[in-house]
């Protein structure tokens, strides 16, 4: 009779970021930069307009987690200050700190952790109102992170005082709303598709992935042809 011996308990070790983590990281960093080609909405006299920026950052965080979210915003951010033309309107360098929009710039690398954090939360605690509560997740990041930086950006570089840096401000929640909207839209389809993207699991070490272990059971419940 042999002896079969189940699978040990033990994790297997794995990096932090594979290469799968570093080509992610790549990929929505590229997602953030091209979205600023997309042509911008100006409002009002500061030269802060609206882009699909904030999709792109919302989305990336909703897709990616906190860490991953950080590097590939981050990334973007660092390239655009470093000299390429990939923030709105095809500027560019440490001249944009000193816009009216610096706040917003600095807040993007934030915002993608913040709701990164949080959508790993809920993937990993909830079921139903999923998309309700990665809705709430963005609204608040965009309106504490980057609203409230975006604000003080202005408040700063324009010599605006809070009141009229607000009024300024309240131009973007519009469209915020809809962006969340469809960030959260395409995050429930990324995460449906490629349940490991946001909350990766480790199997056991010497464990069969799900798939093959329910045709391995069902073999096992097979009689063999001595056993019949």
């Amino acid at each position: 009779m042999t002896q079969t011996h189940p699978a040990t308990e033990r994790p297997a070790k794995r990096s932090r970021w594979n290469a799968t983590d570093l080509g992610l990281i790549a990929v929505f960093a590229a997602l953030v930069a091209g979205s600023a080609l997309v042509a911008a909405i100006p409002v009002g006299g500061l030269g802060v307009p609206i882009t699909l920026q904030t999709l792109a950052v919302m989305l990336t965080g909703l897709a990616l987690g906190p860490g991953r979210a950080f590097a590939a915003v981050g990334l973007y951010t660092l390239l655009g200050l470093a000299g390429l033309p990939i923030f709105s309107g095809g500027r560019s360098g440490l001249g944009i700190l000193a816009g009216p929009s610096a706040g917003y710039i600095i807040a993007f690398p934030l915002a993608a952790a913040a709701v990164g954090w949080l959508a790993a939360l809920i993937i990993r605690r909830t079921l139903k109102y999923r998309g309700v509560l990665l809705f709430a997740a963005a609204m608040v990041t965009s309106i504490v992170v980057i609203h409230g930086l975006g604000v003080l950006g202005m408040m700063l570089n324009a010599k605006l005082d809070w009141s009229k840096a607000f009024l300024a401000d309240l131009a973007f929640y519009p469209g915020d709303i809809i962006k969340n909207v469809l960030a959260v839209t395409v995050a429930l389809a990324l995460h449906k598709a490629f349940p490991d993207l946001l909350v990766r699991r480790v199997r056991p070490l010497g464990a069969a992935p799900s798939g093959l272990q329910s045709s391995m059971q069902k073999t096992s419940e097979q009689p063999s042809p001595d056993q019949q």
